[in-house]
């Protein structure tokens, strides 16, 4: 079977059950419980726990316990307490900033909640980008995100 960008048009609308005047709103509903909202799945948070543990996983920190063990070992009990405490410092101000970094990075994707333009029963409409489902024929204007893969139909100065 031909890839879409090899079908002609109306190769493409018969393939996936579309027409020119795009889904209605029960069926853009239907696939839309169907296949999910048009978003990438996030991954699972690491807790701060997490964070402040891997901090310890640089070489360079590896290298600075192996020293404060060895600094240990020869009995120099100040070498050794101001390399532990420059260790603890340097991962908390780590995970101070991981944390912070995370919080930026949410309140920028609450800020960015970009919109598509669809045909849905033969009118264009603006909706949610998260709600663009499979099939559905997203208008483009210059400037506008493109906010999911898709088949170029109709193209003007493109």
């Amino acid at each position: 079977m031909k890839e879409y960008y090899q079908q002609t048009v109306s190769e493409v609308l018969k393939r996936v059950g579309q027409t020119q005047a795009g889904w209605s709103s029960s069926q853009a509903s239907e696939l839309l419980e169907k296949h999910g909202p048009n978003a990438l799945q996030e991954g699972k948070r690491k807790t701060v726990l997490q964070m402040f543990a891997e901090q310890f996983r640089d070489l360079m920190v590896i290298i600075l316990i192996i020293a404060a063990v060895i600094s240990m070992i020869s009995g120099n009990a100040e070498s050794t307490l101001v390399i532990f405490a420059v260790l603890i410092i340097n991962a908390v101000l780590g995970t101070v900033q991981n944390r912070k970094a995370e919080k930026s990075l949410d309140s920028l994707k609450s800020l960015a909640s970009p919109s598509a333009k669809v045909i849905r029963g033969g009118v264009t409409q603006e909706i949610n980008s998260t709600q663009v489902v499979p099939g559905d024929i997203v208008v483009l204007e210059a400037g506008d995100m493109v906010v999911a893969d898709g088949r170029v139909i109709d193209s003007f100065s493109l």
